[in-house]
């Protein structure tokens, strides 16, 4: 199944992609959009192009499993996505993602503006491997 991810930003959204094969997540692109509406029509547009089948939005819990301001927008960005795509769409528990990406790009020495162009991609496809591992060892995978 083509599965796609999203890392809502306030001013940049992650999108990342995986395969029939559910195996690899890669990094798309990212959105660089600061209107709500505008940003879900965005992503949107990239799910049919990606001719995703299901859709994963992170879903940025606090640290103690509470729903806040932040996660309640993702969860609104996830309903109005699905009306829009018609695509199946799950939030899924992203805490510390941005951060863990943030700790790739110092590895790979990933500096300045550059860090910030992709660092938004880098949190989807974490989100991303996040679920596929899920589907792994739940039994739902392609594989």
């Amino acid at each position: 199944m083509i599965i796609m991810s999203v890392d809502l930003g306030d001013s940049r959204t992650g999108i990342a992609v995986c395969g029939k094969s559910e195996m690899i997540a890669s990094p798309v692109t990212v959105i660089k959009e600061k209107d709500f509406a505008r940003c879900i029509e965005k992503t949107a547009e990239q799910a049919k192009e990606l001719c995703a089948e299901e859709i994963v939005v992170g879903h940025p819990k606090n640290m103690n499993g509470t729903v806040g301001e932040r996660a309640e927008k993702c969860q609104l960005f996830a309903q109005e996505l699905e009306k829009l795509t018609g695509c199946p769409v799950k939030l899924w528990d992203e805490r510390c993602t941005t951060v863990s990406a943030h700790g790739y790009l110092n590895v790979t020495n990933t500096r300045g503006k550059k860090r910030k162009d992709v660092v938004d991609a880098v949190a989807a496809v974490l989100i991303l491997e996040s679920y596929l591992g899920y589907r792994r060892n739940s039994g739902l995978s392609a594989t």
